[in-house]
């Protein structure tokens, strides 16, 4: 029975209908939604803790998770322990959407823990609930008594037979030619995340344009929400900063900062001078205002202003950026493949201060990785590991395994490249891409995305054509902007905008976007930001291109050769033998691996040729079938009074008469041959049933 307390909202978005209720359920959160799409539900819910943090946090204290129940399939988890636990790959990238959508519009100095939960409890397997998951917790925050200036909305768009369709299903999305998740504000696009078919700049800009008013009737649905039922939000209260502590600020630090930027400083240097500068004023003024508790944290965020003012100025004073480089310049570009004399593939590709050692590794079927989400169990064949080690800045920090940040962008260049592998049945072999970041001053995915495109070259992997990756960014004033090409870390931390491309000569295969600007990102500034980015890409990929034009001939010695046959159905029984007979006599002979998948694929492989050649000529013989007139090499499997038995194909045997076994009359046929010996025989004869006549005597004969 339904609370009479519920409220419930819906709109039609595309052909869909999308709902919000809240007040029955989790009513001890700070904020409950349930957001319905057909039979997929997810309850997101948001929490504040009871007291904010003594001072502002460098970062906003938010944490957003995803998490799609099993039971919401009708599914036990499997492995050992029957719970859900660590969050799969696919929950982390969910979660990472929600945060993306979100973090933006919390209001400057929100210094109070905030936890935003979204949990799928139904699914109907039809539909994606990620988006769901950005539009319930903005709804959640909305109607909660945290500081949000929200709403914030989302949909999915795809491109299915040439039409832009909303939150396609999962069908529809396996033929797909373009996806975008697309998330923004009442004013403008916060967020994009997606990819295609090496898909035009002019079809990116179209996605978005069409997913506009249906994030706007989404954001309208949850500022009625919150009219009817949203609670009084919390104050977020500024730092009191002591007056004598920010003029010590501008005397001292502000100078220091306009001429360390002026100089366009190396990371190094730059980083260094600002912690000299940033340590002796908090020195100075913890000495001077002994009673000031908080006076280094004053001078820290009076500094950070400073530094986000001065570097801002400059660049849209100047037009030349805090490195010294134009807006649409791009760092010195050095590249070298084929680095590693073991892997399969290997390339080092540095830009500026960011570098990668990209590899390949080429596997079996076996190896593919098994993905068992909330819609089904899949395999999957190419996997894209990326790693982000701390001395890769130069920091000091336990290794844990790979956070969010290192799975957001491993998908994000696994995204760029999928689209531009052979296929299974031109390259069967299952692959894997690790990009170890060596030195990090931004834009470390998009390097990933050009060095693993160069080791993918450097292990002979026949892709469709090159890839390469550049992230864009803005500095804005409202008045006046400026689109900076291949950002670095500083303009990325104190710039309004990251959004990263990758593509190929043809167009684009991935795009990732994320807009601090609460009002989003005005549609005429991000068409100048694409087409900017489209002469950066075509820039990187003519170098590339100098460095390796194609993929290699020749595989490494190292990486096992695979072949891929096909069985009829009906013959993988015969093929396999009693307890896998057949498949254990060839990989004794040969030394190759031997898998058969349901379907009749049959995959060998073998580090050696010629045993790769031998395999897949005795797997050859379980198709063919036996053609009257034709010569074969047999094997004599018994012999009886009146003639042999041979086998000619696997499990094909045909009587070899005694008076076909030589060209002169013999008494026994054991005079002649033995069990187990090879003969050359003719098909002379087959009758309706299938069996078959044999005679050794016509090819003496004709000796």
């Amino acid at each position: 029975m339904t609370n009479n307390n519920t409220t419930r909202l819906e709109e039609k978005v595309g052909d869909d209908v999308i709902s919000f209720e809240t007040g029955e359920l989790a009513k001890q959160a700070g904020g409950a939604v349930l957001v319905r799409l057909g039979d997929t539900v997810v309850l997101s819910t948001c929490v504040q803790a009871k007291k904010p943090k003594d001072n502002p946090p460098e970062f906003v204290p938010l944490s957003c998770d995803y998490k799609e129940k099993t039971y919401a399939a009708g599914k036990i988890p499997g492995g050992f322990f029957k719970r859900e636990g660590k969050a799969r790959e696919k929950e982390v990238l969910g979660s990472r959407l929600t945060d993306r959508s979100v973090r933006p519009l919390f209001p400057k100095y929100f210094n109070t823990e905030t936890q935003v939960v979204s949990a799928v409890v139904s699914s109907d397997c039809a539909k994606d609930a990620d988006v769901l998951s950005i539009n319930g917790a903005s709804a959640a925050l909305m109607i909660s008594n945290v500081p949000f200036n929200g709403p914030v909305a989302a949909v999915r768009v795809g491109k299915v037979d040439g039409k832009l369709v909303m939150n396609p299903t999962f069908e529809q999305r396996e033929k797909i030619d373009m996806e975008l998740v697309i998330s923004g504000t009442l004013h403008g696009i916060l967020m994009v995340e997606g990819g295609g078919k090496e898909i035009s700049s002019e079809e990116l800009i179209s996605a978005m344009e069409a997913a506009r008013p249906e994030i706007e009737k989404l954001c309208k649905l949850q500022v009625e929400l919150q009219k009817k039922c949203g609670k009084a939000k919390t104050a977020v209260l500024a730092p009191v900063i002591k007056p004598e502590i920010k003029a010590a600020v501008e005397q001292k630090g502000r100078p220091a900062i306009d001429k360390l930027l002026n100089s366009h400083p190396t990371k190094e240097v730059l980083e260094a001078t600002m912690s000299e500068v940033k340590d002796a004023l908090v020195k100075e003024m913890t000495e001077k205002y002994p009673e000031e508790k908080t006076a280094a944290y004053q001078v820290k965020t009076l500094m950070e202003d400073v530094i986000y003012e001065v570097s801002r100025k400059l660049v849209l004073s100047t037009k030349i950026r805090t490195d010294g480089r134009k807006p649409d310049e791009i760092r010195a570009i050095s590249m070298q493949a084929g680095f590693l004399p073991r892997t399969h593939g290997s390339a080092v590709f540095t830009r500026g201060q960011t570098q990668t050692l990209a590899t390949v590794t080429l596997g079996t079927s076996d190896d593919k990785q098994i993905l068992d989400d909330l819609e089904g169990r899949f395999l999957d064949r190419f996997m894209l590991h990326y790693n982000f080690p701390s001395f890769s800045t130069g920091e000091v920090k336990p290794d844990r395994g790979p956070g969010r940040r290192e799975i957001g962008h491993g998908h994000l260049a696994k995204r760029a490249l999928k689209p531009l592998l052979p296929s299974e049945d031109v390259f069967p072999y299952t692959i894997r891409v690790v990009s170890d970041i060596l030195e990090s001053n931004g834009s470390s995915s998009m390097a990933t995305v050009c060095g693993g495109s160069l080791a993918l070259f450097d292990a002979g992997v026949p892709m469709k054509a090159a890839c390469s990756g550049i992230a864009m960014g803005l500095i804005t004033d409202g008045s006046s902007h400026a689109v900076l090409s291949d950002i670095a870390g500083l303009e990325d931390h104190f710039g309004d905008m990251d959004f990263k491309v990758t593509g190929t000569k043809n167009g684009v295969t991935a795009f990732q976007m994320d807009v601090k600007l609460a009002s989003g990102i005005p549609m005429n500034i991000l068409k100048e930001a694409i087409e900017q980015a489209s002469r950066g890409r075509l820039h990187i990929l003519g170098l590339m291109e100098q460095h390796l034009p194609a993929p290699r001939t020749d595989m490494s010695e190292y990486a096992p050769r695979i072949v891929k046959l096909q069985l009829p159905k009906d013959k993988i029984g015969a093929f396999i033998g009693p307890g896998g007979k057949n498949i254990r006599a060839i990989i004794e002979k040969t030394g190759a691996d031997i898998e058969v998948e349901d379907d009749g694929s049959v995959f060998i492989s073998c580090t050696d040729k010629k045993g790769l050649e031998e395999a897949k000529t005795m797997v050859q013989y379980y198709t063919m079938d036996v053609e009257v007139g034709q010569v074969y090499t047999g094997r004599v499997v018994s012999i009886l009074n009146f003639g042999a038995f041979v086998e000619i194909l696997p499990g094909k045997e045909g009587l070899l008469h005694i008076s076909e076994v030589d060209t002169k009359r013999i008494n026994r046929v054991e005079d002649v041959l033995k069990v187990g010996e090879e003969v050359e025989v003719k098909v002379v004869d087959m009758d309706n049933m299938g069996k078959f006549r044999l005679s050794r005597r016509v090819l003496l004969q004709g000796k």
